[in-house]
């Protein structure tokens, strides 16, 4: 998908602009797999190797059952709590259940990634608070759980020109079905088609990471500490991408779309991030 070049903007304040290049970083730079080998000190290299298919399988059924888990708490209980930063607290709850997933090994998947993404979802919703998003709208809940379809790139420095962009326009009809079918159903269950359809255009992207999650912790590079080590590198990088991701709703609200999109794909380009289909 190509962008056209972006008309010049002079809106943005200066620290908006500085906040928006911090989540065009996020967003479009970071990978799963560099986090690791910054843990791991040395490279991980998962680029270009194909997983078995018994993991690729495992992964993505334990994928959609997470994502299940993460929507049954966002349609029950993401409202209403004070506002706080409980990053911190998050990242301990994360390495305790991959403490307990990595002791338990591949077997364990289908128990601790439910949990893991349960704890991830509920430090999504504090950074999606922070950025001024109201958790009583299903809008925002589906915007949560969209997170977790943006971290699914390698681990190359570029990726396909339009990026995160790019990804909010493949999933814009599925989150704001899903977000109108919650607002006209108080008893909304994951079970229902249209949030039945967003679990599972989600999860296909989640798997990728989760299958290069679980094959790490089955790596004996990190050591015996492993599943608490690849669970921290996890939940740091779904905060980063939530960080990234409600950076740009908040000055969506503020400045519009197509205003924060067009220096969106400005940045994007001169940082380099992208690389040109020509180039693939």
């Amino acid at each position: 998908m190509s962008y056209a070049l972006p008309v010049p903007t002079t809106r943005l304040s200066h620290e908006d602009r500085a906040a928006l290049e911090a989540a065009v970083a996020a967003l479009e730079k970071t990978s799963f797999a560099r986090r690791l080998a910054q843990l791991a000190g040395r490279q991980i290299g998962f680029a270009g190797k194909v997983m078995p298919p018994q993991l690729q399988q495992a992964s993505a059924l334990a994928a959609r059952r997470a994502l299940e888990a993460g929507l049954r708490v966002a349609l029950r209980s993401l409202d209403g709590k004070p506002a706080r930063d409980g990053r911190l607290r998050h990242r301990q709850l994360a390495m305790a259940s991959g403490a307990l997933g990595g002791a338990i090994g591949f077997a364990g998947l289908p128990l601790e990634l439910p949990i893991s993404t349960t704890i991830m979802l509920r430090a999504i919703a504090d950074i999606a608070r922070s950025e001024g998003e109201d958790l009583s709208d299903p809008q925002t809940a589906m915007a949560c759980l969209e997170v977790f379809a943006l971290g699914g790139h390698g681990e190359g420095e570029k990726v396909m020109e339009g990026g995160y962009l790019a990804l909010r326009g493949l999933f814009a009809k599925s989150v704001s079905d899903a977000a109108t079918y919650v607002a006209q159903n108080a008893a909304a269950t994951e079970s229902a088609p249209a949030l039945a359809r967003l679990i599972g255009a989600l999860s296909s992207r989640f798997g990728l990471v989760v299958s290069q999650k679980t094959a790490a912790q089955a790596a004996p590079i990190f050591g015996a500490l492993g599943g608490a080590v690849v669970n921290l590198a996890f939940t740091e990088h779904f905060q980063n991408l939530a960080q990234g991701h409600f950076t740009v709703r908040r000055l969506e609200r503020a400045y519009g779309q197509y205003e924060v999109r067009s220096e969106y794909v400005r940045i994007a380009r001169e940082a380099g991030f992208w690389k040109k289909e020509a180039e693939v």
